[in-house]
């Protein structure tokens, strides 16, 4: 099939499976929209993309899964869903299809679907570049174009016959708003950003509330707070936080307001992940923590290839942030990483001038990315 049998008023699917897919997949839609006034849009999202005006056919909410075991104890839940995606794409037989990240099931998905004969666009590449390189072959037979939002990605598929570019980060534009203006940081306040994972909460909130209690007791004035995307989150989170030994006395708690929070406060004490990319564009200094199952990390440190995975680490080729993974992730080492990088400390000059460098390589491509993803899925369309 062809892209000729598609009915004039045949849908453009969005498809995210996390929270950050979800926040881009909103800022591509309503991009879209401004372009394309008339196009149906659908997919799966979360809540930021049906207020965008995506009618979403699965709800991506809790799919965020992490760690090998973790993924394959749900396995026969994803090829459930595999199928039934697959099947409304035969159906409705959409213009073309925008995948964002979440690879271990968009591969899945890219594949029947350019099997079908419908257009695939794959929006935020797949960490090809720190493990299972091999994954750039089977992502130009079943992908039409690839769009990096980081500056080194595309030379990773440059002996493969897929069209990839560097189409910039898409938080620049989502962020606008809040880098716009000058930030007014309490030199007292300081973030824990645990994540918005049950599975990361589980692991990181307990060392990092017993970093937050240690440091308290050295600098009184300190004041942690804890942003969260959704109140369930929220609920789980404090729950956990009940059973912690561990507790500074000035903590207070928040739902999905945590990049008002990043423009406030002095640093943080962040899970991995695109959270650290916010910290960096926003100057937050912040350290890097993170902790997955015995067995997934037994499987990590045997295929990937990188030695650090903080992105800004890896775009700017030096350490901006410090990071503590697995055995290192302790309240001790925890509290005394922050310490560096607050207000007065050893570390917190260099970091503010990493994140500025950061910034500069990101926005390399132009600033309205979005625009830019919306104009090439309306062009496969």
């Amino acid at each position: 099939m062809t892209n000729s049998h598609h009915a004039a008023d045949a849908p453009l699917w969005i498809m995210a499976g996390e929270t950050s897919g979800d926040g881009y997949g909103a800022s591509l839609a309503q991009a879209i929209q401004a372009q394309a006034p008339g196009v149906r849009l659908r997919g799966m999202g979360g809540s930021r993309m049906r207020e965008a005006g995506v009618d979403t056919f699965v709800d991506s909410t809790e799919l965020g899964l992490i760690g090998f075991w973790e993924c394959l104890k749900h396995v026969p839940f994803f090829l459930g869903l595999l199928r039934r995606i697959v099947k409304l794409a035969i159906q409705e037989r959409p213009r073309t299809v925008v995948l964002i990240d979440y690879p271990g099931f968009h591969m899945m998905l890219a594949k029947r679907l350019h099997a079908l004969g419908i257009r695939v666009v794959w929006y935020v590449s797949p960490q090809v570049w720190a493990w299972r390189s091999g994954r750039v072959w089977k992502l130009a037979k079943s992908c039409d174009r690839m769009l990096c939002i980081f500056p080194f990605e595309p030379a990773c598929y440059a002996k493969t016959t897929l069209q990839a570019e560097f189409v910039g980060h898409p938080l620049f534009g989502i962020l606008a708003p809040y880098r716009q203006i000058p930030a007014q940081r309490n030199p007292s306040q300081v973030l824990l950003l645990p994540g918005s994972r049950r599975q990361e909460l589980q692991r990181l909130l307990p060392p990092f509330l017993q970093a937050a209690a240690l440091l308290q007791r050295n600098a009184p004035q300190l004041h942690f707070h804890i942003p969260l995307p959704r109140q369930a989150i929220l609920e789980y989170a404090q729950e956990l936080a009940r059973k912690c030994p561990h507790l500074p006395l000035n903590l207070t708690w928040s739902v999905g307001d945590t990049r008002e929070w990043m423009t406030r406060a002095a640093g943080a004490i962040a899970a991995s992940g695109t959270v650290t990319v916010e910290a960096a564009l926003l100057g937050l200094p912040v350290v890097v923590a993170y902790r997955i199952s015995p067995l997934s990390w037994w499987m990590a440190k045997r295929l990937i290839r990188i030695s650090t995975i903080t992105i800004a680490n890896l775009v700017c080729g030096r350490r901006v942030f410090q990071e503590l993974l697995q055995g290192e992730c302790t309240g001790e080492k925890l509290a005394e990483a922050l310490q560096a990088i607050l207000p007065g400390g050893a570390q917190r000059e260099e970091t503010l001038q990493g994140m500025e460098e950061f910034t500069r390589r990101l926005g390399a491509a132009g600033e309205d990315v979005s625009a830019n993803v919306a104009r090439i899925a309306l062009e496969e369309a």
